[in-house]
C-alpha cells in the first residue's frame, strides 16, 4: 500500500495494489509517516473500501478530528447490521452513523439529552433495526463506559433504516410518520391486533409500497382485470378503506399509486383486519 494521506495518527488512506483508494484504520499506522511512503498490513485494523467517491472524500474528512473508539464501534454495528438486515446497506451510513454516534456521546457527555420524537413507531415498525440499536448501545458502553439513552437505540436503528433502502434521512422521517398515520386510519375502522403477525405483514407491505414511491420505483405487479374486479366487488369495505389511504399517501408524498397497488393494499387489509371491517 502506498500513503496518499495521513488523516491522523490512526488513519490514513492509500492506494492498494489495484490502484483504488482506500481508508486504512490501525493504531499508529499515520505516525511520522509521509504521502509515497510505502506500508505493509501489518498494524492494519481495518480497511474501508467505499465506492462512491463524493462518500469516500467526506469520509476521509469526518475521521480528520474523529475519536478512534466512535470509528471503530460505528463498523462494529454496521458489520452486525449487514449480517442480521442486509449486506447491501448503503455505504452512507458510515458516514451519518458514526457521525451520529460521535455527536450522540457528546451531547451525553454535556448534559444535553433529547428525545427521539419517533421512538415508538421506529421500535414497533422496525424491530430487527430496533434490536440492533439497543446492540449498538451495549457495545458503545462496552466501549466508552457511556451507557446512552434509550432514544439513541431508535435514532441508530433509523440510521440502519436509510441504510437498508438508499433512502434519505427526510424521506425515511416521511416514512415512518405515514406508517403511524395510516395503521391510525385502519385501527379507527376495524382496532388492531398489536403483536399479531397480520398486523406486522400489513405494516410490511405498508413500508414496502412507500419505499417503492419515495424512491421512485416502478412498480412490478401485474394487473389482472377480472382479479381486480373481484376484489372490488368481493372487498368493498376493505377497497373503499384504501382508497382513503390512498389518497392520503398520494397528498403527502406526492407520488400516484397504481389501481394495481390500491388492489394489493386491499387485499393486505382483508388479512389484517378481517371481514367485519368498517370504514370511518
Amino acid at each position: 500500500m502506498r500513503i496518499q494521506r495521513v488523516i491522523n495518527n490512526n488513519v490514513i488512506s492509500a492506494m492498494d495494489e489495484y490502484g483504488s483508494e482506500i481508508v486504512v484504520m490501525g493504531k499508529g499506522i499515520g505516525f511520522q509517516k509521509r504521502p509515497g511512503q510505502e506500508i505493509s498490513e501489518t498494524g492494519t485494523e481495518k480497511i474501508f473500501r467505499l465506492e462512491s467517491p463524493d462518500i469516500l472524500e467526506r469520509f476521509k474528512e469526518l475521521l480528520a478530528n474523529m475519536p478512534m473508539v466512535c470509528i471503530q464501534v460505528s463498523d462494529e454495528i454496521i458489520s452486525h447490521a449487514r449480517k442480521v438486515l442486509t449486506p447491501q446497506l448503503s455505504q452512507n451510513v458510515y458516514l451519518t452513523l458514526t457521525d451520529h454516534i460521535d455527536f450522540a456521546l457528546t451531547r451525553f457527555k454535556e448534559g444535553m439529552l433529547f428525545e427521539n420524537g419517533l421512538y415508538e413507531e421506529i421500535k414497533r415498525f422496525y424491530p430487527e433495526e430496533f434490536r440492533i440499536g439497543r446492540h449498538a448501545l451495549d457495545l458503545i458502553e462496552e466501549r466508552t463506559g457511556v451507557r446512552l439513552p434509550e432514544d439513541e437505540a431508535a435514532s441508530i436503528a433509523f440510521h440502519l433504516v436509510n441504510a437498508e433502502f438508499g433512502m434519505k434521512m427526510k424521506d425515511g422521517q416521511m416514512m415512518t410518520e405515514m406508517i403511524r398515520r395510516l395503521t391510525e386510519m385502519v385501527d379507527v375502522a376495524c382496532p388492531l391486533q398489536k403483536d399479531s403477525l397480520d398486523t406486522d405483514r400489513l405494516v410490511t407491505n405498508l413500508k414496502f409500497i412507500l419505499i417503492r414511491l419515495l424512491l421512485h420505483t416502478p412498480t412490478k405487479l401485474s394487473g389482472d382485470d377480472a382479479f381486480n374486479r373481484f376484489v372490488r366487488e368481493h372487498c368493498c369495505r376493505e377497497y373503499g378503506l384504501a382508497g382513503k389511504m390512498k389518497d392520503y399517501i398520494e397528498s403527502v408524498s406526492g407520488c400516484k399509486m397504481t389501481e394495481d397497488e390500491k388492489i394489493y393494499l386491499t387485499i393486505q387489509l382483508r388479512y389484517a383486519t378481517g371481514i367485519d371491517i368498517e370504514t370511518p
